[in-house]
């Protein structure tokens, strides 16, 4: 097996791209409440903080900050996917399963950046919120229902009416 080069560093902030095997699927905002029980089941046995996170129809995208002592984000991810793909199965969902009885839900590998700085983290925190405009989804991030932008706002980290035309980059988005 391939062993992929992943930066194990304790106490890291990480940036994660995670997607659905089909890209035409819409499981993940079709069972948002299943996705959202397989976080915190998985939380709650391996902490760790979300400091960004949108749930398109077919991928994710997601900041964590690992504990201090801890770099197993890979572990939390495998988590994640099998709660989630029981709990859809267990619903009665028709999913796919392979010669070995796994289902072939998610793609098998992910993307994931250690963030460096403060600058990085805003910049991928950004891309994030922003995401669901970049996809067409909606015209403005805060039209967007399952992303941490809402949280964002009422912290008073974003103003309600972030990424206007002015805020926007050049080429119209952020981060792609």
């Amino acid at each position: 097996m391939v062993n992929y080069r992943r930066n194990r560093l304790p106490g890291g902030t990480f940036f994660f791209t995670v997607t659905l095997a089909d890209r035409s699927s819409s499981l993940l905002t079709e069972h948002i409440g299943s996705l959202r029980q397989a976080f915190l089941e998985t939380r709650h046995k391996q902490p760790f903080s979300i400091d960004a996170i949108v749930i398109l129809p077919e991928h994710l995208h997601t900041l964590w900050i690992l504990p201090a002592e801890d770099a197993d984000f890979m572990g939390r991810w495998r988590s994640i996917k099998a709660r989630f793909s029981r709990l859809l199965a267990g619903s009665g969902a028709a999913l796919q399963q392979n010669v070995k009885g796994e289902y072939h839900l998610w793609q098998r590998r992910y993307w994931d950046h250690t963030i460096r700085d403060d600058q990085d983290r805003q910049h991928h925190a950004d891309h994030i919120h922003y995401n669901p405009v970049n996809h067409g989804l909606v015209d403005k991030p805060t039209a967007w229902p399952y992303s941490s932008i809402h949280q964002h706002i009422s912290r008073g980290l974003l103003t309600a009416d972030w990424a206007t035309s002015s805020d926007v980059d050049q080429g119209g988005h952020y981060g792609e």
